[in-house]
């Protein structure tokens, strides 16, 4: 009966890190990597040029794949049709708001739960993840009536409120500080006398950065994009970001000259959000690799 021999080790050269022995990336990753950003990147790019030309382009048959030169002037259009810098104030304020606030209280909770040990912990946080399951739509009436009733209905506080803390925010702090923060360091905090909050503050909230602005990414970006409850809780004279670019496409035939210069409008500060948070994010994600 033969033995099968177990696969021998790679090798390596002498000097070389042991982490490195893993193949440099091929042509066919780099072709795929390259179609991915190539894909990525073309609804941008086809929504600047579809604003940097006027309305006729859409109706061309091969139209030119160059930009054009009225995306200015599709942009003073813009901020002429809608009250365009006041959505943008408006998004600008309750993103700002709900962000810091689903980052706060969504590590707060998460620490809790991940570290902390009381009576119901388990059936709490089971109950917390339940909520997920609800749909948004089904709230949406109750919420309004809520909002009347505080005399709320129609004020950007009206949109904040309801979005303070999320349920998804704790599910991800939680499950990311379970591994991040070791109960040995979080004792030796409270052996040289820190207090709760204090311990919070100073261990919990640094080694929470990576988590913190990938949720924070993504909650703004869930703030800037909603649609729906700012559609049914604002004026029209005191929209959102989203509400501003519904404006645009108001009337009986659809200048999309002009709804995508405000699209890309839009579109730049997620982009700018995402520059600055971006080394974050990638070291939140390379942490996550190699503890998994």
């Amino acid at each position: 009966m033969s033995v099968l021999s177990a696969p021998k080790p790679a090798r390596r050269r002498r000097g070389q890190d042991p982490g490195s022995i893993i193949g440099k990336p091929g042509f066919l990753t780099y072709g795929l990597l390259i179609a991915f950003i190539l894909g990525s990147a073309f609804p941008l790019y086809w929504s600047f040029l579809v604003a940097s030309r006027d309305s006729s382009f859409t109706a061309e048959q091969l139209p030119p794949m160059w930009p054009g030169g009225n995306f200015f002037a599709n942009a003073a259009r813009v901020f002429d049709t809608a009250p365009f810098w006041l959505a943008l104030g408006n998004s600008f304020l309750v993103g700002a708001i709900v962000t810091v606030s689903v980052v706060f209280f969504g590590t707060l909770a998460g620490y809790a739960f991940a570290k902390l040990q009381f009576r119901g912990n388990n059936a709490l946080f089971a109950f917390v993840i339940a909520t997920l399951l609800v749909p948004t739509q089904l709230g949406v009436i109750p919420m309004f009536m809520a909002m009347a009733e505080l005399e709320m209905a129609g004020e950007l506080v009206a949109v904040i409120l309801p979005n303070l803390v999320t349920a998804l925010g704790v599910f991800w702090m939680r499950q990311y500080l379970i591994a991040a923060v070791p109960t040995e360091l979080l004792e030796a905090a409270r052996v040289d006398g820190c207090s709760m909050i204090r311990t919070f503050w100073h261990v919990v909230l640094p080694a929470a950065r990576p988590a913190a602005a990938i949720l924070a990414l993504f909650t703004f970006m869930t703030s800037w994009n909603d649609f729906l409850w700012p559609l049914v809780v604002l004026d029209p004279s005191n929209p959102t970001i989203q509400l501003a670019l519904e404006q645009l496409q108001s009337g009986y035939s659809v200048d999309y000259s002009l709804v995508l210069a405000g699209t890309t409008l839009a579109t730049l500060p997620i982009l700018f959000i995402f520059i600055v948070l971006g080394k974050q994010i990638v070291s939140g994600i390379m942490q996550g690799a190699v503890k998994g």
